[in-house]
């Protein structure tokens, strides 16, 4: 994460919990991430929230308190060097459900690869560490659903760490709201657009497809809008990544497709 530059969405608290705030790491339409220091163990992290400016009826903002509790809970089965380790989860009468992670340093993979195609070595690298991740998830029963570079943290050593376990199916098959298909939409896999039950193989094609953008700059599928993408996804084979980038040896194709 880059350093904390200017909220915009909400004034910054002071404190949470007990967690002294020092600034903004980001935001997206529902949630943000604030750094923190952490008094008692002397440490930087991570603290994730609700948007303060949100105007939401109570029913809306209890389905996604229920979505972070969803997250701690699958957070807190996992404990793997390639995983954002989850610290503590409280609740500020003002603030709502706060989660507390591992802070890590460092752009998201979305970042690090914007308009620069990754290497075969360098993808070879990104592919084992969050294979093993993913691995260390599905033993446990956790399916993490939500498998994109943004979601993809990358340390100044060149290690990735998989963020975000907030819409994570865990072994008891707990759904965030049923029918509801969520997840960005280039990567998400064929079985879950059909409605069917997501497994682990769920999170290795969104895997293939976040490596294959990774090795030619292109998500694998693009359509014009959603029902074009959504209609690639259930029938068409994408192009192999060495078609799109001349670097990329063709055997590389072969395991990006598998």
């Amino acid at each position: 994460m880059s350093a904390p530059d200017a909220p915009s969405a909400g004034t910054l608290p002071e404190m949470i919990g007990r967690y002294r705030v020092l600034g903004s790491l980001g935001h997206g339409s529902m949630g943000r991430v604030l750094q923190a220091r952490d008094p008692n163990l002397d440490r930087d992290v991570a603290v994730k929230l609700l948007r303060e400016d949100l105007k939401l009826a109570e029913p809306e903002r209890h389905t996604l308190h229920e979505r972070m509790r969803q997250e701690a809970r699958a957070s807190a089965r996992l404990t793997h060097p390639n995983i954002v380790a989850l610290y503590d989860i409280g609740d500020e009468p003002a603030l709502g459900i706060y989660l507390v992670f591992e802070y890590v340093e460092g752009p998201t993979l979305e970042e690090r690869a914007a308009g620069s195609p990754l290497g075969a070595a360098a993808a070879a690298r990104l592919s084992r560490e969050l294979g093993s991740a993913l691995g260390a998830a599905h033993r446990a029963g956790i399916i993490h659903r939500d498998i994109k570079p943004a979601n993809i943290m990358v340390l100044e050593t060149g290690v990735v760490k998989i963020t975000d376990f907030g819409i994570a199916s865990l072994p008891s098959g707990t759904r965030t709201i049923a029918g509801t298909v969520f997840g960005a939409p280039w990567y998400i896999s064929p079985e879950r657009l059909r409605g069917e039950r997501a497994d682990g193989r769920s999170d290795i094609f969104s895997l293939g497809a976040v490596l294959h953008e990774m090795l030619t700059g292109l998500p694998p599928f693009t359509g014009a809008d959603l029902d074009s993408l959504f209609s690639q996804i259930l029938n068409v084979m994408p192009a192999a990544p060495s078609t799109r980038n001349r670097n990329i040896p063709p055997a590389v194709d072969a395991i990006v497709a598998k």
